[in-house]
């Protein structure tokens, strides 16, 4: 099969499109996929570029995100058959081959019936975004109805899906945008309030929103200066919820007066640490998702749309920042 495998750590180029030997099930419950796309993440750069969780784990095939048809299945399947359309996140990490690639073998667990209303591009598109923004605003955040949460980069991959969880929830949202263009994108996804951060405070523009009061729910999908900044945009007993590392040298001193929560969201933590109860979440989550977009109430975007062949362009483009929804991979 054809597939992209990263030969070593380092810029895009060392993602190579070549001849890969095609994966074969190895037990009853497993399932054979030929993937039609491949959803980019962060995660899929960040390891091209540091180094994948495992070691002696090189060439791998990154790529968490994966849609396509079921072709073949294990004499213990029973939620698929041959000719199903699913979708799913799993592998790309090192251990286990991921959706850069024409097949995939997986766990019938792990997959789920795609979306009618989504073609297999879309579809990939979604996964790992899906499960982040759910965990983080609804498992992690514990968000309810009426109350305000501050979403950063709402134009983002993880962040346009969050915009429109919030709003099903009835929460009143505050996303931040670098441009008016983004800005109006998210302003349509059903945002009531966007701060171009670039030209704004966002602390001072929070505050200005809730009476002073800050906001009882912020997702930070950037990390740094402003997940610190963060704090200080968050209401005393409100909920901060990060999806980066803070880093060892944060002082969490205005956070504990303020008698803040503060949520980690990893969603790979489930096939990290091979956490059975937990995945079958994640499964659901996709079913949950599944159901709103059917029902045309959650819509996912791609901002550039590729041919695996070219994956190496795919890294430059997320990694240059500014994107507009998501990053595919199509596979011919």
């Amino acid at each position: 099969m054809k597939a992209v495998l990263m030969t070593r750590e380092g810029e895009p180029d060392v993602l190579e499109y070549r001849d890969a030997p095609e994966p074969e099930i190895r037990s009853l419950t497993q399932i054979k996929v030929r993937l039609r796309a491949a959803g980019v993440n962060p995660v899929d750069t960040k390891l091209r570029a540091r180094g994948v969780f495992y070691a002696d784990a090189l060439p791998a095939i990154l790529g968490c995100d994966g849609a396509g048809t079921v072709v073949e299945v294990g004499g213990g399947v029973t939620r698929f058959r041959s000719g199903d359309a699913v979708w799913f996140c799993n592998g790309g990490l090192g251990r286990e081959s991921g959706c850069y690639a024409e097949y995939a073998v997986i766990d019938e667990t792990v997959a789920r019936t795609k979306p009618s209303a989504l073609d297999f591009t879309a579809a990939a598109a979604g996964p790992l975004v899906l499960i982040t923004a759910w965990e983080a605003l609804y498992d992690r955040a514990g968000l309810e109805y009426g109350q305000h949460v501050l979403i950063h980069a709402g134009a983002g991959g993880v962040g346009h899906v969050a915009v429109q969880l919030a709003k099903l929830r009835g929460a009143t949202v505050i996303a931040t945008a670098g441009s008016e263009q983004r800005a109006e994108f998210v302003r349509k996804l059903g945002a009531d309030e966007v701060i171009l951060y670039k030209e704004q405070d966002f602390v001072a523009a929070v505050l200005g929103y809730t009476d002073q009061k800050g906001a009882d729910v912020v997702l930070d999908t950037v990390g740094g200066e402003t997940f610190y900044r963060s704090i200080e945009a968050c209401r005393y007993y409100g909920n901060v919820v990060t999806l980066l590392d803070p880093g060892a040298h944060i002082s969490w001193k205005e956070a504990r007066n303020r008698n803040l929560r503060i949520g980690f969201e990893l969603m790979l933590t489930p096939m990290l640490r091979d956490l059975p109860e937990a995945r079958a979440h994640h499964g659901d989550i996709l079913d949950r998702c599944a159901q709103l977009i059917d029902g045309g109430r959650l819509s996912l975007t791609i901002g550039h749309c590729l041919p695996l062949v070219h994956a190496a362009r795919a890294h430059a483009l997320l990694e240059a920042g500014g994107m507009q929804g998501k990053v595919v991979l199509e596979i011919e």
